[in-house]
């Protein structure tokens, strides 16, 4: 029998986010769930070892990379239709649950509990850092559309660097005092030995 998990994955790079707003450039989930991963493995690493608190930064970065594999049935909707009010927002919940549970029967028998934990986050901990991470993401996006001379994201990057504050999170603010900065710089600037 042919599975088709991975076939199904590969096309979350056919998924558009930020359909709503102008782009100066397009990014799609595939991308978005890579940099939502790296991020969260950053931030559980400095959870574990900046601020001694144990994390697995492995697990969340697992976790990250599957957050919006429901995706793919679901499509991406838009924060402000997704949010828009409590009913609209349960009733997506349980579509993206729904979406999890069908690509999670997209793979053999013997290796869906594996991937179960990875579509249906239960560690409220991972749960929380893969959310500040996709959080993360999208404030750097903001970032990159405003330096590029894009003011559609203005409101965006405002809106969502308050979110982050008020998670009340020590890495992310770490993240955001030691890391966000650098989103800001050229390239050549990049390459400069930084300041101490």
């Amino acid at each position: 029998m042919s599975y088709r998990f991975f076939a199904l994955i590969s096309r979350m790079k056919n998924i558009v986010r930020w359909a709503l707003m102008r782009n100066s450039f397009p990014e799609n989930v595939q991308e978005h769930s890579h940099q939502v991963a790296v991020i969260a493995h950053a931030l559980a690493v400095i959870r574990r070892d900046v601020c001694g608190v144990p994390c697995n930064p492995d697990r969340a970065a697992s976790a990250a990379l599957f957050h919006d594999a429901s995706e793919i049935y679901t499509g991406d909707m838009p924060t402000p239709v997704k949010y828009f009010n409590p009913d609209i927002m349960t009733a997506y919940k349980q579509v993206e649950a729904l979406a999890a549970d069908k690509l999670l029967s997209t793979l053999p028998e013997a290796m869906q509990p594996a991937y179960r934990p990875l579509l249906h986050e239960e560690d409220e901990d991972i749960r929380q850092l893969v959310k500040a991470a996709d959080k993360l993401s999208a404030y750097i996006k903001c970032l990159e559309e405003l330096k590029s001379g894009s003011s559609e994201f203005s409101l965006a990057a405002e809106q969502t660097k308050a979110k982050l504050i008020s998670l009340h999170m020590p890495e992310v603010d770490y993240f955001m005092q030691h890391f966000i900065p650098a989103f800001n710089l050229t390239l050549d600037e990049l390459n400069q030995k930084p300041e101490t």
